[in-house]
C-alpha cells in the first residue's frame, strides 16, 4: 500500500488561503512556490508564510484592478474618438444620409471660358447642411428649346459626384462646333439647369436658373454637356 506523508500545517494553510483567493477553489501549482521558499535554508514561520501569501494576493488584486481601469478608460477614449458631435459614427458617408443636389440646396453659375473655345463651365456649390449627390449630368435648356443636349459619354465618372457642404462640382458645356459643322445656331438668353434623381431622367428636385452674360450665349445643334465631375479642369478637357 502507498504511504502518504502528512503536510506541514503552514503549507495546508497556504493552500487553503490561495484556493479561497482565486475564487475557483483550485490552485495553480506555480503560484504556491513563493510561499515555500526559505532564506538561508531556513523554513519560514507560519506567520511569515501567511503574510507573504496576503501580500502576493493584495498585489495581484491591485494589479488586476489597475489593468481593468486602464482598459475601461481606453475603451471610453476609443468610442469618443470615433464619434462626431450630433452624428452617429459611419452615417456621414452612407447613401441614406445624403440628398440630391438641386436648385434648393446649391448655388449655380454658368460662365463662358476662353479655353477651350465655344465652351461654358457650370459650377454647383453645396450650400446645404448635408452632403448631396450630383447624379448623371445636367439637363440644360436655353430659353424655350424643345430638345435636351446629349452627354459626352467619355466623361462619365466611375462613381457619383458627392459634394460635402461647401464643396463644388462642375460640368463642361460645348456650346457649338469649332469647325462650324453645327446647324441651327442661335443665341440663348436664359438657361435652366435641371438635376436628375437616383434613376436616369428622373427629377432630382428644383432646377436652377443661373445668370448669363448680357449678350447671351451662342449655341448650335452640336451642344453637348459632360457628366457632373469633381474637378474643374477635367470638366473642361472634353
Amino acid at each position: 500500500m502507498r504511504k502518504y506523508h502528512a503536510l506541514p500545517v503552514a503549507l495546508l494553510a497556504a493552500l487553503a488561503l490561495t484556493a479561497c483567493q482565486d475564487g475557483t477553489g483550485t490552485q495553480d501549482e506555480g503560484a504556491a512556490k513563493p510561499q515555500l521558499t526559505a532564506t538561508a535554508n531556513t523554513a519560514p514561520t507560519d506567520a511569515a508564510s501567511d503574510k507573504a501569501g496576503d501580500t502576493a494576493a493584495d498585489t495581484a488584486t491591485v494589479a488586476k484592478a489597475t489593468k481593468a481601469t486602464k482598459a475601461a478608460k481606453a475603451k471610453g477614449t476609443s468610442a469618443k474618438s470615433t464619434s462626431t458631435k450630433g452624428t452617429k459614427p459611419g452615417t456621414a458617408a452612407a447613401p441614406a444620409a445624403r440628398v440630391s443636389c438641386n436648385g434648393a440646396n446649391t448655388t449655380v453659375t454658368a460662365k463662358p471660358v476662353r479655353r477651350p473655345i465655344n465652351h461654358m463651365l457650370i459650377t454647383v456649390k453645396n450650400t446645404g447642411s448635408k452632403a448631396c449627390d450630383l447624379t448623371y449630368y445636367p439637363v440644360l435648356r436655353f430659353d424655350e428649346m424643345q430638345w435636351a443636349p446629349q452627354p459626352m459619354e467619355e466623361s462619365k465618372p466611375q462613381a457619383v459626384t458627392t459634394l460635402a457642404p461647401g464643396e463644388s462640382g462642375y460640368a463642361g458645356v460645348a456650346l457649338s462646333a469649332a469647325d462650324g459643322s453645327g446647324s441651327g445656331g442661335t443665341t440663348g438668353r436664359k438657361l435652366t439647369v435641371g438635376f436628375q434623381g437616383r434613376t436616369p431622367h428622373s427629377s432630382g428636385g428644383p432646377s436652377a436658373i443661373p445668370q448669363l452674360p448680357s449678350e447671351g450665349l451662342y449655341y448650335d445643334s452640336s451642344l453637348t454637356v459632360t457628366y457632373w465631375l469633381h474637378d474643374m479642369e477635367q470638366a473642361l478637357s472634353y
